[in-house]
């Protein structure tokens, strides 16, 4: 396998980003191969889709206030926190614990990282459809057949620092699953399952960084994975009753 780090220039409202990748892979001295899997940083497509709200516009409720006031966040990202959210459980000073669109995620995914000054970037409102736009559009363009995940960063319990996953995903089956199959002790495999989009998001924003790389997207080419119209994205969510953590959180299955 094999991960290409394509430079882009600042990304804006109302940006072309299929139009820019294809320059600036040009640029890079390759081309769009058939079966490769774009990773494109989430940011630059939430702020291509107006996703940059300016603080001067929030108006902060007194949930947000409290909230700010206890993590250590400004009243106005609060706000947005609040917002975004579709659960709220705790947190830690500057990070939110929260739940959205069936993600544990801190602070919503709202981010002042790589934001103009005084302003936070939200996800894109729909990912999974922004990155099945961005996959049409590049087969319209070029006539390949590609994967695209859009990528973002969290962190994972007990573990410092953060890891890319995928937020979006069109193109590809996401999950390989193991189930069935025998380990090296001819034991079968009862649960397991390969989260392959998200393994891919890791090594992908290994190069893209968090910092000034301006790094937001790489081609990874002769990945493991299955092109197909038919994947389906929500397969990386488990749901809620078979998830270790969120039977925790939600009061069950608790040992004392």
């Amino acid at each position: 396998m094999e991960l290409i780090a394509i430079k882009f220039p600042l990304i804006k409202k109302g940006d072309n980003i299929v139009a820019i990748l294809l320059d600036s892979v040009k640029k890079a001295g390759f081309e769009i191969e058939e079966g490769d899997i774009i990773a494109i940083a989430d940011k630059i497509v939430a702020t291509s889709e107006g996703r940059i709200t300016y603080f001067k516009d929030v108006k902060p409720s007194k949930k947000a206030e409290l909230l700010a006031k206890k993590y250590m966040l400004e009243p106005q990202f609060a706000e947005l926190v609040v917002r975004e959210s579709d659960k709220i459980f705790g947190g830690v000073p500057r990070a939110i614990l929260t739940e959205k669109n069936d993600i544990l995620i801190a602070n919503a995914g709202i981010d002042h990282k790589n934001a103009p000054k005084d302003a936070a970037c939200l996800w894109s409102t729909n990912p999974d459809e922004s990155a099945a736009k961005l996959r049409k559009e590049i087969a319209r363009r070029t006539g390949k057949n590609v994967g695209i995940i859009l990528v973002d960063s969290h962190v994972n319990p007990m573990r410092m620092g953060t890891i890319g996953f995928t937020l979006g995903i069109a193109g590809f089956k996401p999950i390989k699953d193991c189930r069935g199959s025998f380990d090296l002790y001819d034991k079968p495999l009862v649960i397991t399952r390969i989260n392959i989009a998200d393994d891919l998001a890791a090594a992908a924003h290994l190069i893209m960084g968090e910092t000034t790389e301006r790094i937001p997207a790489t081609l990874i080419r002769n990945a493991p994975v299955e092109i197909s119209d038919e994947g389906n994205p929500r397969e990386v969510i488990i749901p809620r009753n078979e998830c270790m953590f969120m039977s925790v959180f939600l009061g069950k299955n608790k040992e004392r």
